[in-house]
């Protein structure tokens, strides 16, 4: 009976050392190489991409091209597109004017007084490349300015003298020859979306 308890101590001794070096060798040996883990793969693959994109060139063939106009805000010469007018003759006649065609939005005549800058347009004066075969137009609240807005009303400038009409480059400009009664204004109820391209001190 002694032997055999003796034996079993023995036993249960021996196997708790063979555990323990077991342990203790597993702790010590090298770990095995495991995969990154997802988010540094999905990092890893990430930058790939980022790289890949700086290398990559947008094929801009067959992309059309929206011809801009001339015109001046501030007495400065600024570049612009018409892409919608709420009156279907302004439309041809804009349509015509840049060889692209912009399109008819009754809606715009809607949009309320706060929502809109405005844009002079020549009727009668200097011969020049506007609408109306008269100079450029001339554009209020340019971007950057305290009420820019693309949706712009349009306003009727009429000479009373053509032989006195000279090219006016600002609505302060328009506002001085109003008031010294060179000229009259009408505002026909027509809205233009007309985005800037350029303005004085900035470009899109």
């Amino acid at each position: 009976m002694q032997h055999r308890v003796r034996s079993r101590k023995w036993t249960t001794v021996s196997l708790g050392a063979l555990a323990l070096n077991l342990f203790i060798a597993a702790c010590s040996a090298p770990a095995a190489s495991t995969p990154a883990p997802a988010t540094e793969a999905m990092e890893m693959e990430s930058g790939e991409m980022d790289m890949d994109s700086g290398d990559m060139e947008m094929d801009m063939s067959g992309v059309p091209v929206v011809p801009a106009g001339m015109a001046y805000a501030e007495g400065e010469e600024i570049r612009f597109i018409h892409t919608e007018v709420s009156d279907p003759d302004i439309a041809k006649i804009l349509t015509d004017m840049m060889s692209s065609p912009v399109l008819v939005v009754p809606s715009l005549a809607q949009a309320p007084e706060e929502m809109l800058a405005k844009v002079y347009v020549f009727t009668n004066g200097v011969k020049g490349m506007g609408p109306l075969g008269f100079q450029p137009d001339v554009f209020d609240n340019p971007p950057g300015a305290e009420g820019y807005s693309p949706l712009r009303t349009i306003i009727l400038v009429t000479w009373a003298d053509e032989g006195k009409a000279r090219e006016l480059k600002s609505d302060a400009e328009v506002a001085a020859a109003e008031s010294a009664g060179e000229v009259t204004l009408e505002q026909p109820g027509v809205v233009v979306n007309m985005p800037f391209i350029t303005w004085p001190g900035g470009e899109r």
